[in-house]
């Protein structure tokens, strides 16, 4: 069973006789012996194995391992498959409401650049020596100065947003 399960998880790690021996400081020809059933690693090499292997002293030491079979690995790529069209899936969802958010963005930021228009800044004609009108008054001219500044650069954004999800949807 030794012989067998370190063959056999040498091999799933895709190591060569060589590539093993060069990590545990001994010549192929000792992994070979070992492989065959010829000789057996003492205890301290043994350590050094399922280090080097990545695996239990207990898993080298038990029941056989099996080799991966070809049906196997066609079923692991049949399910890896599935898993890569949920995931593209998801992301085209995903773009697609990006894009969807994008563009009610820009109508949002229209509808209040065409009210700001429309209303051409009626807070200015209101009474001010009630101090509640002088902070609405502050307010609303500190959210029309700001949007006035930043919104063409964010409406701009998210133009181009739309057009880059766009192609790729």
């Amino acid at each position: 069973m030794l012989s067998e399960n370190i063959k056999v998880i040498r091999k799933s790690k895709g190591l060569s006789q060589e590539d093993l021996a060069i990590k545990l400081n001994v010549v192929r020809q000792t992994i070979s012996k070992w492989e065959q059933g010829l000789s057996v690693p003492d205890s301290d090499m043994l350590i050094s194995i399922s280090e080097m292997l990545e695996t239990p002293v207990s898993t080298l030491l038990g029941e056989t391992v099996a080799e991966p079979k070809a049906d196997d690995l066609k079923s692991i790529s049949e399910k890896l498959e599935i898993i890569n069209l949920q995931l593209a899936q998801r992301k085209k969802v995903r773009r697609k409401l990006l894009q969807w958010l994008l563009i009610a963005l820009c109508v949002v930021i229209i509808i209040i650049a065409t009210a700001l228009f429309v209303f051409n800044s009626a807070y200015l004609g209101w009474d001010y020596s009630d101090p509640e009108m002088a902070v609405a008054g502050a307010a609303f001219h500190a959210f029309e100065w700001l949007f006035v500044r930043l919104a063409p650069f964010i409406l701009i954004g998210a133009m181009v947003g739309i057009c880059l999800t766009w192609k790729n949807i």
